[in-house]
């Protein structure tokens, strides 16, 4: 295949500023369903700073995945799935490029280039039937226009750089010949391979045992801060959050309902949703945790196409008030320098958890 051409871009003078490497404004992804439409994602807006490290956390159907396959156009196509919303994507070359509604043929060359993912199971990701090798070069080729010896020598570093041992060997394994941990180490090498200046992380340490997990993260880390790219970091797990992120984006229902500093969030949570999160942690050294059950919040996310009126977090919440959270959804309000949270009881909620 011939080297791809470039891409469409929005001029500098739209741009956003220069530290920003992505924006975020009024995100909305629909699914059309025999029961109605499924709005995933909405309303979602935010800023994502050069080699920032963003954690979007929630519970599994809260939006998290769907907010960022929505960016990157990998939702089904419409009527199946419709996107509405801006999204501004700064790349290396200086340029910004508009992910909402840019046509398929522009995406394909924009993922993989200026945005890459991590996705959460590398079986299901990589190809059976091609080496590791051959999939690494193949993105060289499409994105870099590299073949032949330098797009295996190429290869080679990306996979010496995620810690893989005799690089060369393993450019000509298959993705079943590779343990978990050096399947998602070739998934990382891949998003990287482009230098893409947004990396998305889906939940990539989920399959893997604790010490491989401790291992990616330490590599993601360090490949984060080597190339300077800013990261958006999927997970559920608030145990990895608090090692690798800078800030905190919490979901409920596809809406953003709390975002702050991560230290912010682990000492003075303001929402009751991301105050259970945090409570439903296993304390190991905690006396209270061997005497008490382990903290759950009551109750179940509720039905996409049926939301309850005012707060959808009002159901499982022990401080609804009726006549005032089911009034309408709270506004996203600042309670604090970058501390946003959508709940009108947010005064009342104080301490540390």
């Amino acid at each position: 295949m011939d080297h791809l051409e470039p891409l469409h871009f929005v001029p500098a003078a739209e741009s956003a500023e220069v530290d920003n490497i992505l924006e975020v404004r009024d995100l909305n992804v629909t699914f059309r369903a025999s029961g109605g439409p499924v709005r995933a994602v909405r309303d979602v807006s935010f800023t994502l700073r050069r080699g920032e490290n963003l954690a979007l956390v929630g519970e599994t159907s809260s939006g998290k995945s769907v907010t960022c396959l929505g960016l990157l156009g990998l939702t089904p196509p419409a009527p199946y799935c419709t996107i509405s919303g801006s999204a501004r994507l700064a790349a290396r070359d200086g340029k910004t490029y508009e992910l909402v509604g840019t046509p398929e043929r522009v995406m394909r060359q924009v993922r993989g280039g200026a945005a890459s993912v991590i996705f959460q199971e590398p079986m299901t990701s990589l190809n059976p039937v091609h080496t590791v090798g051959a999939q690494i070069c193949e993105s060289l080729h499409l994105h870099l226009g590299m073949k032949g010896r330098a797009a295996t020598e190429r290869a080679a570093e990306l996979l010496n750089q995620v810690g893989i041992s005799d690089p060369r060997r393993r450019l000509a394994n298959y993705p079943h010949e590779l343990s978990g941990g050096m399947r998602q180490r070739v998934m990382i090498a891949m998003a990287i391979a482009c230098e893409p200046s947004l990396l998305i992380a889906d939940e990539p340490t989920t399959a893997l045992d604790v010490t491989i997990q401790a291992q990616i993260l330490e590599l993601l880390q360090k490949l984060q801060s080597d190339n300077g790219m800013a990261m958006i970091y999927i997970t559920h797990n608030l145990g990895t959050v608090a090692e690798i992120a800078d800030r905190v984006m919490v979901m409920y229902a596809g809406r953003i309902v709390e975002t702050t500093d991560v230290v912010s969030l682990f000492a003075q949570p303001r929402h009751p949703y991301s105050r259970g999160l945090i409570q439903s942690v296993p304390r190991l050294h905690s006396n209270r945790a061997r005497k008490t059950p382990l903290f759950a919040i009551p109750g179940n996310v509720p039905d996409p196409t049926s939301h309850p009126p005012g707060c959808t977090f009002g159901p499982r919440c022990s401080h609804f008030e009726p006549g005032r959270c089911d009034v309408a959804v709270p506004d996203l309000e600042g309670v604090g320098p970058g501390h946003l949270v959508r709940c009108v009881r947010w005064p009342e909620i104080q301490g540390a958890v």
